[in-house]
């Protein structure tokens, strides 16, 4: 499966929403680094993430998703990440990156 995704400004409360479904993996990691901090040169706020059909990601997509953190806290935001599937939440927190992501329950049932 591929990697799709879609985004609006919330203008109300100044921060992206962005909902992405697929997979994440090497073959498109770098096109949602791309688009992600796209957004945040536009408008340079917080990212609310939406992994609610997000079915995989690997370590390039975790990678991007680090690399898109450091240049949203030169603005004093931060990416936050919400309905994670109880697959996608573990690998977070394996690799501690739940500690360095604001990650809001939902999906997930642990």
């Amino acid at each position: 499966m591929n990697l799709d995704f879609s985004y609006n400004y919330d203008n109300n409360n100044k921060i992206w929403d962005v909902v992405v479904l697929g997979e994440i993996d090497i073959y498109n990691s770098n096109e949602l680094r791309e688009n992600l901090l796209n957004l945040v040169e536009k408008s340079k706020n917080s990212i609310h993430i939406d992994f609610r059909s997000l079915e995989y990601i690997d370590s390039t997509g975790l990678g991007a998703l680090v690399s898109v953190q450091k240049k949203v806290k030169e603005y004093n935001g931060h990416i936050s990440l919400k309905n994670l599937t109880p697959n996608v939440k573990k690998i977070f927190k394996m690799t501690s990156l739940d500690k360095i992501f604001v990650i809001e329950e939902g999906v997930s049932n642990e």
